[in-house]
C-alpha cells in the first residue's frame, strides 16, 4: 500500500463537491469560473463541478491563456479532481458565435438554467454548496425570468419564503434587511419582524462559521439615527427598536439603532463582527470601497450553501482576459468553509 505524502492533496471522498454556475456567458463569468476552478487553493479544498457550457469555458480559457482540459460529465459523481481539468455539466445552451459584452436573451435564459440545475443538485444533497458567477439582470429578464437577481431566484427554486443577502470581506460583514427594491419601498417594507429575522439569520451564519458570540451593530434608517426625532418620522423607534429589544432579551449581543456612518466606522476598527444594513446601498457602499475583488455575496437562510462574487458581468471587459478573479476564488473558499462548518 502506498503511504500518502503530507503534501499530497486529500482524497476526493474527503472533499466537498461545489457546483459552480458559469453566469452570463456574454460576461466575465466564464473567465472567472475557469480561473477559479483551476486555482490550486480551490482544488485543494473541494471538487468543483461547473454547470455551464463546455465550448464557452474553452474559449474563456483561451482568452486567459490557460491550459485547461474541459471535460463534460453527466453528474457530480463523475467528476475527477486533476490539475488542469475542468469538470462541466454541459447544458449546451449557447451558440458558438455568442458575442462577448452584449445583452443576450439566450445567455440570460442559460444563466437561469445553470442555477436551476445547481439548485436541484444541492437540494438533493449531490453537491454540498453552490458558487455562482455573475449574471445580468436585464439579460435574465429578456430570457423570460423576471427575478431581481440570484438571491430571489434561489429562494424561489428552493421553495424558501425569505432569505437575506450577506456581503463578506476580510474586514467587514454586512447583512441586508432589504435589497433589490427602491428606497421608498425599502423604508415601507422595514418592520420589526423583518429586522429581527434578518439579525437572527446573520447571527446563525456567523456562529456556523465559528464566531461563538457575534457582536452585531444595527444601522438606523435616518441620518444620525433620527437625532431624537429631528430627522424622519420616528422610523427607528417604530421599526427597529422593538426587534432589538426582543433580540437582547434572548441574549444576542446587538447594538443600535446606530447612525450608519458610525456603525461602519466601528465595524471597520473591529468592534462588530456583523453590520445590519437597512437597505441595499447603505450596505453595499462601504463594502465596495474596500474593493470588489475582496467581496463575497452569501445568501443566508437557504436550505443550501450559496456564495458568489460581489461584482457584475463587466460587459466592458468580457472576453479580454482583464477580469480580476480573486473574488471568485474567495467565494469558492467561503462556500467550502460554510459547507464543512459545524
Amino acid at each position: 500500500m502506498t503511504t500518502p505524502h503530507p503534501s499530497d492533496p486529500p482524497p476526493r471522498r474527503s472533499l466537498p463537491v461545489v457546483a459552480v454556475t458559469m453566469g452570463d456567458g456574454a460576461g466575465v463569468g466564464p473567465e472567472c469560473t475557469v480561473s477559479a476552478v483551476l486555482h490550486p487553493e480551490v482544488q485543494a479544498l473541494c471538487v468543483p463541478v461547473v454547470v455551464g457550457d463546455r465550448r464557452r469555458l474553452e474559449l474563456a480559457a483561451t482568452v486567459l491563456g490557460l491550459e485547461a482540459d474541459v471535460v463534460p460529465v453527466a453528474s457530480p459523481e463523475e467528476a475527477v479532481l486533476e490539475p488542469g481539468r475542468v469538470n462541466v455539466i454541459d447544458l449546451g445552451l449557447l451558440p458558438d458565435d455568442l458575442p462577448w459584452g452584449g445583452l443576450s436573451a439566450v445567455a440570460g435564459d442559460a444563466a437561469y438554467q445553470y442555477v436551476r440545475v445547481a439548485a436541484e443538485l444541492a437540494v438533493a444533497g449531490r453537491v454540498q454548496a453552490i458558487c455562482t458567477a455573475p449574471l445580468n439582470k436585464e439579460a435574465l429578464h429578456l430570457g423570460g425570468h423576471p427575478f431581481p437577481g440570484h438571491t430571489e431566484m434561489l429562494a424561489a427554486l428552493t421553495g424558501t419564503e425569505e432569505v437575506s443577502m450577506m456581503l463578506s470581506t476580510p474586514r467587514l460583514k454586512v447583512i441586508h434587511v432589504t435589497t433589490h427594491i427602491g428606497l421608498v419601498d425599502a423604508v415601507a417594507r422595514i418592520e420589526p419582524g423583518l429586522v429581527e429575522r434578518t439579525v437572527r439569520r446573520g447571527h446563525e451564519a456567523l456562529t456556523r462559521s465559528g464566531v461563538a458570540r457575534p457582536r452585531i451593530g444595527v444601522c438606523a434608517i435616518n441620518p444620525h439615527a433620527g437625532e431624537g426625532g429631528l430627522f424622519g418620522y420616528g422610523e427607528e423607534e417604530e421599526k427597529i427598536v422593538p426587534a432589538l429589544e426582543r433580540l437582547r432579551a434572548d441574549g444576542l449581543e446587538v447594538a443600535g439603532p446606530l447612525p450608519a456612518d458610525t456603525a461602519f466606522y466601528l465595524a471597520g476598527r473591529g468592534d462588530y463582527d456583523l453590520v445590519v444594513a437597512m437597505y441595499h446601498d447603505q450596505g453595499h457602499g462601504p463594502v465596495k470601497v474596500l474593493g470588489i475583488e475582496a467581496g463575497v455575496n452569501i445568501t443566508v437562510g437557504l436550505p443550501v450553501i450559496r456564495t458568489s462574487v460581489d461584482h457584475g458581468t463587466a460587459f466592458d471587459i468580457a472576453g479580454t482576459g482583464a477580469v480580476r478573479t480573486e473574488s471568485m476564488v474567495e467565494a469558492m473558499r467561503q462556500a467550502v468553509e460554510l459547507s464543512t462548518a459545524g
